[in-house]
């Protein structure tokens, strides 16, 4: 396959995720292999929660919207206009997918694909459902991919690189079981938001977003907030109340009643609104249903500190200064550039 047939394909396949959608679903009959994929799609969708109970159709659905509007032809090719492409020996690329939120590992099998090597995939239990559709759907209409696109359910064997997502913990297994080969191996990161005291409503509302979406499992949520000394959190409660919907689901209030549970019986000092603490802590990965802060001296200065921090950080919101800057509530809405970890996977693909 050409890359502008490759990017055809996927450009095809955003086509066809466009149409779903959280408030109404609706089958073109343009769309090509809607007759096979539509309606299971759409069953996977709401099935999803049975298998992973965060994976609500909410959550589903606006992952699906996001990578819909990412894989516009415009949009792929803006994105791959910048690399050398030459035509060289394809690669078996080897990818471990996480499964915190749906989708995660899409754009790991987008960039192998892309480049023109053969993915084998090893997918979460946690997100195992959405992904195998959407390759058959692109066999389906891009049959050239078939032999491109493998799926294991053993140990990742006979492969020249690798790509693995998981915990610190697990990072260090894949570091070892992976040193021969060329890797890129992501370890736990998270997001941050700067606060100055002078944000709007609709920013702060915004903010709840970076902080809510996925119920805060990804690594793009932001799970800590630097405020200046003094600083007042009524505006900043009052502004994310529209949230508390999220006490409707289950595992969320779960989460929130065992945390404050543990934290009231160790004296910890909290801020509460009924479904969000905040608890002063100089860590970066908050709990679920809680959100660490810290109070700075000046904003000059923390600079110095993302710079310090910077292995453990994936976002960081309303520091303009910074690369990693993002507007408030658009954590969760990367771009195809957006590298995970800020590492370029495309070229990286590009060089093996």
């Amino acid at each position: 396959m050409t890359l502008n047939s490759r990017i055809e394909a996927f450009s095809k396949l955003g086509i066809f995720l466009s149409q779903f959608k959280e408030e109404n679903s609706v089958q073109k009959e343009e769309v090509l292999g809607n007759d096979l994929f539509f309606e299971r799609f759409l069953t996977a969708i709401h099935n999803s929660q049975h298998k992973n109970g965060w994976f609500l159709p909410e959550q589903v659905f606006f992952s699906v919207t996001q990578w819909s509007e990412a894989l516009r032809k415009k949009s792929l090719q803006n994105w791959l206009e910048p690399y050398k492409f030459e035509e060289k020996e394809r690669k078996t690329v080897g990818i471990v997918m996480a499964g915190n939120i749906p989708l995660v590992g899409f754009h790991d099998l987008l960039s192998i694909l892309i480049t023109g090597h053969k993915a084998l995939v090893k997918l979460s239990s946690d997100d195992g459902q959405l992904l195998p559709i959407l390759c058959e759907y692109l066999i389906t209409i891009a049959p050239e991919f078939k032999p491109y696109i493998v799926f294991t359910k053993g140990k990742l064997e006979h492969f020249d690189a690798v790509i693995a997502t998981g915990s610190n913990n697990t990072a260090r297994y894949f570091e070892y079981y992976f040193k021969n080969k060329p890797n890129i191996i992501r370890k736990n990161r998270n997001s941050v938001a700067v606060l100055t005291g002078k944000e709007t409503a609709v920013e702060l509302e915004a903010l709840g977003e970076d902080i809510f979406r996925y119920y805060g499992l990804g690594c793009r949520n932001v799970s800590k907030l630097l405020v200046p000394k003094g600083y007042n959190f009524d505006a900043f409660y009052k502004s994310i109340f529209k949230f508390q919907y999220l006490l409707k689901h289950e595992k969320y209030t779960n989460n929130y009643d065992y945390n404050k549970a543990v934290y009231l019986m160790s004296n910890f000092k909290l801020l509460d609104n009924g479904f969000l603490m905040l608890k002063e802590d100089k860590s970066y990965s908050s709990p679920i249903s809680s959100v660490f802060f810290e109070y700075y001296e000046d904003y000059k200065d923390l600079a110095l500190l993302f710079e310090e921090k910077e292995e453990d950080l994936q976002c960081i919101v309303n520091f303009p200064k910074s690369s990693k800057n993002v507007d408030f509530g658009k954590t969760q809405c990367p771009g195809l550039q957006d590298y995970a970890d800020k590492i370029d996977i495309v070229d990286f693909l590009l060089k093996i």
